[in-house]
């Protein structure tokens, strides 16, 4: 069959590179894709919040599945539009996918059919969010209530940073629309992991676990951003946590959207918090997490396209997910200036190296074609995926692979996966 991918990131890479092994996959497209992914798929140049476009495309191509990899067409309701003209679509309905689409929802959400998360307020109005913060307890955590790119949560140390955060969010409105209203929680303490799952509505099929690396700069210094790097499995992340999560937090939250009239179908991307009291949420996303998908699909064995339309026909009952017993890391090189302001424009060299190598991946992020050349197009340019046989040596791998590029203006961190060295 003929299938379309929406996005163009390297989560939408990394999508495409797997669905492209499918045997059931005739023929790819992607919209609006990079330059990496037209290896894969035919690039079409229609942006992905273009629905009615969209869907005209899939009608005339005879697209038998489309894929959702993008969360603002997701929370601005692509999918119901999809199946309004009768076409096969993976990803959350507009109605689900607020999971993502506001942290004020989905905190109420755990709150209401207690599920494990952190304390919090939801504030429409700045002066009460200032008010609250003076009997605060410190650090805490300020979190803009919608899509913000991964950027929109501040860690604040002090009330005249929390107060500075509230102006931000709220009153500059540095990340839009986002910051109508605001999450304020409490600050909690542990490791970090993230864990994708495939949902048809009732059951879900957990995958394997990745470890995100958010901040700009070496030591979870600078701005937040979307994912400099990532590992996968987290050493951190048991079977012992596995039982806790699967029982207080996994199924609880597939059941709790059904019992809401908000059946979940897709992707829940499960960002959890491993504390001394136990794990926790920090959040939901309604879709793969990039980079964590450059990770976690490398090392599925399962056909990701068949799993998907199990999904939709809520069979996923009858699947098992299989796993590598491997390691992937994932090093994100991006441009000099990211998150805030970069250079676009430059040759990209060496990607050549990656043809032929076996274990070894270079997923396009902000890439695109120009005069013939690959070049830099965007905050996060390439995310250079390695496996190994552990965790230790598929850092070696990737730090290897990252210097086969070069492009001017190149910057990434060098400590992705140093946590491995504590486990």
């Amino acid at each position: 069959m003929n299938v379309l991918i929406v996005g163009g990131g390297g989560r939408e890479n990394a999508i495409a590179w797997k669905a492209a092994q499918s045997p059931r996959v005739d023929k790819l497209y992607c919209a609006p894709g990079n330059a990496g992914i037209a290896e894969y798929a035919e690039c079409v140049d229609i942006g992905a919040m273009e629905f009615e476009k969209l869907a005209s495309f899939a009608k005339e191509k005879e697209i038998g599945l489309t894929i959702v990899g993008m969360d603002d067409p997701l929370v601005g309701g692509i999918v119901d539009v999809f199946e309004r003209e009768g076409l096969r679509v993976f990803g959350p309905r507009k109605n689900a996918a607020i999971l993502e689409g506001s942290k004020a929802f989905s905190k109420d959400l755990m709150k209401k059919y207690h599920i494990p998360t952190a304390a919090y307020e939801n504030f429409d109005d700045p002066k009460a969010a200032l008010e609250y913060l003076k009997t605060a307890k410190y650090p805490i955590v300020l979190k803009a209530d919608g899509l913000a790119l991964g950027k929109g949560v501040l860690i604040c140390n002090t009330p005249e940073e929390a107060r500075d955060g509230v102006r931000t969010i709220m009153e500059d409105k540095q990340f839009g629309d986002a910051g109508n209203r605001m999450v304020i929680e409490e600050f909690m303490t542990g490791r970090e992991v993230s864990v994708l799952s495939f949902v048809d509505g009732r059951t879900i099929r957990t995958m394997t676990s990745a470890q995100d690396h958010k901040r700009a700069k070496d030591g979870d210094q600078g701005l937040n951003t979307g994912g400099m790097g990532t590992f996968s499995p987290s050493p951190f992340y048991t079977k012992e946590v596995d039982d806790f999560c699967q029982k207080y937090i996994y199924q609880p939250t597939v059941d709790a959207m059904a019992a809401e009239g908000r059946t979940f179908v897709g992707i829940i991307f499960f960002g959890l918090m491993l504390t001394a009291d136990g794990p926790r949420v920090l959040e939901y996303n309604a879709r793969f997490g990039d980079p964590e998908a450059q990770v976690v699909l490398p090392r599925m064995k399962t056909d990701m396209i068949e799993i998907m339309e199990a999904c939709i026909d809520g069979k996923l009952a009858d699947y098992e997910l299989e796993f590598d017993d491997n390691a992937a890391v994932c090093v994100v090189l991006a441009s000099d200036g990211y998150p805030v302001s970069y250079q676009k424009g430059y040759e990209i060299r060496g990607l050549e190296r990656f043809q032929g190598r076996k274990g070894f991946y270079a997923f396009h992020a902000g890439t695109a074609f120009r005069d013939g050349k690959v070049v830099t197009n965007g905050g996060r340019v390439l995310g250079v995926t390695a496996t190994g046989a552990n965790l230790k040596e598929a850092r070696a791998n990737a730090y290897q692979a990252t210097e086969w590029v070069e492009f001017d203006n190149k910057y990434m961190r060098r400590d992705i996966g140093k946590a491995i060295d504590e486990a």
